[in-house]
């Protein structure tokens, strides 16, 4: 019986993951929005074949200078997502000449949102070898995917062809998921962005690895720390991307409040509960679900064909010519 049921669950995962990867191939950038000829594939395989190797190049250095990089990549693409869709928004500083005020700025960026120099390098290289191709929307999303990967975590095949917005959303970046935020919260801001609660269990699970400022931590920094000190999100296992996050959860144990929601809230139970056991005691069954989840997020209203632009420099829209 054991063994039928392993049998199963691991056909499951991989089914689940199929269907997750044809159902965005097949409706890609169409279900949140996003105009022009959507998302695919293969989108640089003749423009910037080399694209995603310049890319994972770049990160491979940085997490070698740099533990926490890879952590900080995937947080990057989150909170663009999570604003004005995956756009490249939040890697724009202020400008005044194009009326530009920052994302990073709002509370859940300020001196917490990090890797924009590596974001930079990556960028700069793919300039030199395909200049004005690849997108800085797609660097986010290809930095996140590659980021997982080299950490020791799932990898998927990335739907490629966002370009990049030219201008920001204050309001949305202010009503950011927060550490703070109850089950109920986090449930509403996952769902108005297409996410259930799936997706939500899954996508939390990137605090698996990486570290977060103690002033953000349920104790709050009471062990004595300045704020700003830096508390592993996973004690065990900090650098490395698995399923022991959710054995914390389950515990007791998570650094962060908004995690610990996910078990301890009342209506936790028969919700996000039953999710936790199971991605705790199936690392597959988590990576499987973690991709499809991060395909979902990544296909949030992109834009396509000729809308927007192709920065390049992903600090600033490109300058118009008359």
């Amino acid at each position: 019986m054991a063994s039928s049921s392993s049998l199963w669950s691991a056909a499951r995962c991989s089914l689940l993951l199929i269907a997750a990867l044809t159902l965005v191939l097949s409706h890609g950038a169409h279900v949140y929005g996003g105009s022009g000829t959507g998302l695919s594939y293969s989108f640089y395989d003749n423009s910037c074949p080399s694209a995603r190797d310049i890319v994972r190049r770049v990160i491979q250095v940085a997490r070698i200078i740099d533990a926490r990089i890879p952590a900080s990549l995937i947080r990057l693409h989150f909170h663009d997502c999570f604003v004005n869709g995956c756009d490249g928004s939040l890697l724009l500083d202020d400008d005044v000449s194009s009326g530009i005020m920052s994302e990073k700025k709002a509370p859940g960026n300020y001196q917490s949102a990090r890797g924009f120099n590596v974001v930079d390098n990556i960028k700069r290289a793919l300039e030199i070898a395909c200049p004005d191709i690849v997108s800085c929307a797609d660097i986010l999303t290809l930095g996140a995917e590659i980021s997982v990967e080299l950490a020791g975590g799932p990898a998927w095949s990335v739907p490629l062809g966002r370009r990049d917005g030219t201008k920001t959303n204050i309001e949305s970046a202010n009503d950011l998921p927060s550490p703070f935020d109850s089950l109920d919260i986090l449930q509403k801001k996952f769902r108005n962005m297409g996410l259930n609660d799936i997706d939500l269990v899954a996508l939390q699970g990137a605090h698996t690895f990486g570290r977060a400022q103690c002033q953000f931590t349920q104790r709050n920094c009471t062990a004595g720390q300045e704020e700003g000190t830096l508390v592993n999100l996973d004690a065990a296992t900090p650098n490395v991307f698995d399923n022991k996050y959710y054995g914390n959860l389950l515990q007791g144990r998570a650094e962060l409040p908004s995690d610990q929601v996910m078990t301890s809230d009342p209506v936790a139970a028969a919700t996000t509960v039953p999710i936790v056991r199971r991605f705790s005691g199936n690392q597959k069954d988590f990576f499987a679900n973690f991709a499809a989840s991060m395909i979902k997020m990544g296909n949030i209203s992109p834009l396509t064909g000729r809308d927007g632009e192709i920065r390049k420099n992903c600090r600033r829209v490109n300058k118009k010519s008359y």
